[in-house]
This record gives C-alpha cells, sequence and structure tokens, in this order.
C-alpha cells in the first residue's frame, strides 16, 4: 500500500508538473522529502543525500566551459568555418549541418545545437534545399552528438547506469547514436533530397536575416543557445581571435585528456575538466566568463536531482524490487523491454527527454538484475529512443526548426511532416534498437 501510494504520488506530481509547465525536479524535490520522512522514515538527511552531487559537477562544469566558447564567439567561428568549407555542393550542406550541430550538442547542452537553426533553415531556403531535410538533418545530429560522453544526455545516461552499478561504454553509446541518427539522416536524404524549393537561388539576406535569434524555451530545462549576427556572411570565414584560439585549444586538450586518462585505465572526470579549463578561460577573459553564467544549464540540474532524489525514496520503499518481481512474473522481457523504450519515445515526443532518461533507466533496473535483458543495450535503447523523437513539433526542437523555416509558406507542411516522422520513431526505433541491440546483447551475453 505504501509503495502504490509513493508511486501514486510520484506519477501525479510528474503530470501535474507537465501539465503546468513547471520543471518537473522542482515539484519532485519536496515532494521526495514529504514522501521520504512521512512514508519511508528516512532522515531529511538522508532524502537530501540521493542528490546527485556528480551529475551536477558534470552539468554545471560541462556547460559552464561551453557556455564561455559561446560567449567568446568560438561557437560562431565553428559555424562559419563549416560553412566555407562547403561552398555550393548544395548536397553536402545537410551532411555538414549534421556534424556542425552534432560537434556542438557534444559541448554540453544538446539544446545548443539549436544555433544553427536559424542559420541553416536560411541556408536551405537560399540553396533550395527542402526544409525538412535541412531540420532532419541538423536534428539527427543534435540527438547524435548528445550522447557524448560530454554532452547532456551521454552524461545523465551514464551516469545513472553507473548510479545502479551497470558499466556502460561511453564509446558504444556515442557510436550508437551516431549509427543510428546517420541512418535515420540517409532516409531523409532519400524522403526529401531531390525536392527543391520552388524560391529563387538569388541570395535573400534580409530574410535570413529576420530569422536569426528567434528566441527559444525549454520545458522543464534551460537552453545552452548563443546570439548570432544577422549580418554575418554565411559563407564566409574570418580568422579566429587569438582568445578563440586559445579557446580551440581548450577543447582539444579537454577531448586529449578524457581520452587519454581513459586508456590509462582512469576515470575521466570531465565536470572537473570542464571546470579547470573554464577558470583559465575565465581569467583569461572574464567579461566572456560572466555571460557564460547565465548559459550554465540549472533548469537539467533542478530536473535529474529532483526526479533521481525521488527515485532514491522509492528504492528505500522498495518499489522498483517489487516491479522486478511483477517482472518476473511476466515471461517476456523482452516485451517489457520494448514497451519501456515505446513509452520513453512517446513521452518525449511532447515532454522532457531529459525527464524521461532520469525516470526511466530506473524502471528497467528490475528487468537488468533478472537478467532478461542486458543492461548497457536497455539502458542505450531507453536513451536513444527519448532522444530520436525531439524534433516532433510539440517539443522545443521541432517548433524551432519549424518556426525557422523561412517560407511561411512551407510552415503548416513542416509541422505536418515532422509530427509523421516523430510518431513513426516511436513504432519505429523501439523495434529496431531491440532487434539491434537488445535481442543479440541477450543472445551474446
Amino acid at each position: 500500500m505504501v509503495q502504490s501510494i509513493a508511486f501514486g504520488v510520484f506519477v501525479i506530481a510528474f503530470a501535474v508538473a507537465a501539465i503546468r509547465n513547471v520543471n518537473i525536479g522542482i515539484v519532485l524535490f519536496p515532494a521526495a522529502c514529504a514522501v521520504g520522512l512521512g512514508l519511508a522514515d528516512m532522515t531529511l538527511e538522508d532524502v537530501i543525500a540521493g542528490f546527485p552531487l556528480n551529475i551536477l559537477v558534470l552539468l554545471v562544469g560541462v556547460t559552464y566551459f561551453f557556455g564561455i566558447a559561446h560567449s567568446n564567439g568560438t561557437i560562431q567561428w565553428l559555424v562559419d568555418a563549416a560553412l566555407a568549407g562547403v561552398g555550393e555542393r548544395d548536397r553536402l550542406l545537410p551532411l555538414a549541418f549534421f556534424v556542425l550541430t552534432g560537434t556542438i550538442s557534444a559541448m554540453g547542452a544538446p539544446l545548443g545545437g539549436l544555433v544553427t537553426a536559424p542559420i541553416g533553415m536560411s541556408v536551405a531556403h537560399e540553396r533550395r534545399i527542402d526544409p525538412m531535410l535541412m531540420a532532419l538533418a541538423m536534428g539527427t545530429g543534435l540527438s547524435a552528438g548528445a550522447f557524448a560522453p560530454t554532452s547532456l544526455f551521454g552524461i545523465i545516461t551514464l551516469g545513472t547506469a553507473k548510479e545502479a552499478g551497470i558499466a556502460i561504454s561511453p564509446a558504444v553509446l556515442f557510436g550508437s547514436a551516431l549509427v543510428l541518427n546517420l541512418v535515420f539522416l540517409a532516409v531523409a536524404y532519400v524522403l526529401f533530397g531531390k525536392q527543391r524549393q520552388q524560391a529563387s537561388r538569388e541570395p535573400q539576406r534580409e530574410k535570413a536575416a529576420a530569422n536569426v535569434g528567434i528566441p527559444l524555451s525549454e520545458y522543464g530545462q534551460s537552453t545552452l543557445t548563443a546570439e548570432l549576427e544577422p549580418e554575418a556572411d554565411l559563407g564566409k570565414r574570418s580568422r579566429p581571435t587569438a582568445v578563440q584560439l586559445l579557446t580551440l585549444a581548450a577543447i582539444g586538450l579537454l577531448i586529449v585528456l578524457t581520452i587519454v586518462i581513459a586508456l590509462l585505465g582512469g576515470e575521466p572526470d570531465i565536470g572537473v575538466l570542464c571546470f579547470g579549463l573554464g577558470a583559465a578561460l575565465a581569467l583569461l577573459e572574464p567579461s566572456a566568463a560572466k555571460k557564460a553564467m547565465t548559459r550554465i544549464d540549472w533548469g537539467s540540474v533542478l530536473l535529474v536531482g529532483g526526479i533521481i532524489t525521488y527515485v532514491g525514496v522509492l528504492s528505500e520503499l522498495g518499489v522498483f524490487d517489487s516491479l522486478g518481481e511483477h517482472a518476473a512474473h511476466v515471461g517476456a522481457p523482452l516485451l517489457a523491454a520494448l514497451l519501456l523504450c515505446a513509452v520513453a519515445a512517446l513521452v518525449s515526443a511532447f515532454a522532457s527527454t531529459t525527464g524521461m532518461l532520469a525516470a526511466l533507466v530506473p524502471l528497467a533496473l528490475p528487468l537488468i538484475a533478472d537478467g532478461g535483458v542486458p543492461g548497457w543495450a536497455l539502458i542505450c535503447s531507453i536513451g536513444l529512443c527519448a532522444s530520436i523523437v525531439d524534433v516532433s513539433p510539440f517539443s522545443t526542437v521541432g517548433a524551432a526548426f519549424t518556426a525557422s523555416t523561412v517560407d511561411e509558406a512551407q510552415r503548416p507542411r513542416m509541422t505536418r511532416l515532422l509530427t509523421w516522422w516523430s510518431m513513426s520513431l516511436v513504432v519505429i526505433g523501439p523495434i529496431a534498437l531491440t532487434v539491434l541491440l537488445i535481442l543479440p546483447g541477450k543472445i551474446f551475453s
């Protein structure tokens, strides 16, 4: 009875916060304290101890460091450099924006990749590229980069798995996300690559400028976006400043240190490394550091912190042990895994992907503990299913792409096609990942 009440409070608080458009973590944290004190006989200190400080250090350190890179113009320089490299080869532009958005998404907060949305959609209009193809190129790039060990979804997935005692290789997680999203990009090329807009090929700088700096809002969490200069030449690459060169060197050093420490058998703490490199850049240019303070993704910290704290209370009450017993009686662990992935995809299409990652991974633990499915494969699949539907027009990512479409007549079509695409992935994604990851992992484990 107590377990049912605690789980019911979790569901109700989650739903009410979602409906009222309030950060779910902020609602769940006091709820965790109330349930822990009232039903679980826990002390307040024990409840608060469930707050994931290690994930907090990672999120704050990473978003602060890359916030400085946004503030001092380094990210904008990378955007300009990529466009200059592609030149007039139109068919390569969506692929270029896939790489560019994925790279920026890997630099901390996935929604940071949305800085490319206004430019990408403007370039698509100018070069008569189907806006749906460009939107999907950036959306798949964002999803792929989000699972890098330096980015939000990768941090959360790896962090929650580690908390549960499940080992997941960062390379496997990121590699799976990259391959899956490249396949989706290839499908997008097949479906939309041959269609051309009827708009003139003449440059339309005024329309492109009008779509730069479109305000974005994220339900339940803050975004890490940068203001783009409307008058910037979309194909021109300027020389990086001395500060930008040092920032690029710091980004490279972060990557090298992470790889070297891992190869030496250590566990690189990316959050601590980012704090150190961020502090060095802050001393170099204090003004950029002050701007970066506003880019720290506190919304995600609160979201994940509140959910995981409540999950700790549920764990103390034995809720997940009970679910494990029920799962054992089902006798179809693969079906249960498939359903968990489908729920992750469906809910994430309308709500917070971050919240789905933090909430559903613990629900998968009974299946994993029972030996029914391999832990690494199921957790990777849940994370990927929650991310690949983010191009839904009902989410921040899809809404940004629709709003950034230059031709207003194309926007209803974009809404319709993005809805079709994301809802298709609610079905296709879980099936594909069950077949490609979970089932082989179960057979060969």
